[in-house]
């Protein structure tokens, strides 16, 4: 039960274990590729607007193997990135679009607008 209380608090204990061990993956990757992840890093964390903590977890972890491989390869940054490395990263969240806090207002504009044309059908009969 504590347990539960904690994580409605603070946020789920695993996802916060996940995160501590992506952080040191990320860690141990060589400078370089350590420099370019943690500025990805940054950018999504502004730029993404992801709310969900599981679904940011799991794109970090993704990016981190994505890296680990690359370095492991000797993939050059760039390669990586390509010439623009904000598409890069806007082309990578796209595929975690289901955790960006977007999407709830998306849904709740649509809620809205729903209830308003509802409204509109009650008064006219």
């Amino acid at each position: 039960m504590a347990a539960r209380w904690v994580e409605k608090v603070i946020g789920s204990i695993d996802e916060k274990k996940r995160y501590h061990e992506y952080k040191a993956r990320v860690a141990a990757l060589p400078e370089n590729y350590r420099t370019a992840l943690n500025g990805i890093e940054r950018y999504l964390t502004y730029f993404g607007g992801i709310s969900s903590g599981e679904v940011l977890v799991r794109m970090f972890d993704d990016l981190v193997v994505l890296f680990e491989q690359s370095a492991a390869d000797g993939t050059p940054v760039r390669a990586i990135v390509g010439e623009d490395p904000v598409e890069f990263v806007e082309v990578f969240l796209a595929n975690y679009s289901e955790g960006q806090w977007i999407n709830k207002e998306r849904e709740r504009l649509l809620a809205a607008i729903a209830r308003a044309e509802q409204a509109e059908g009650d008064v006219s009969k």
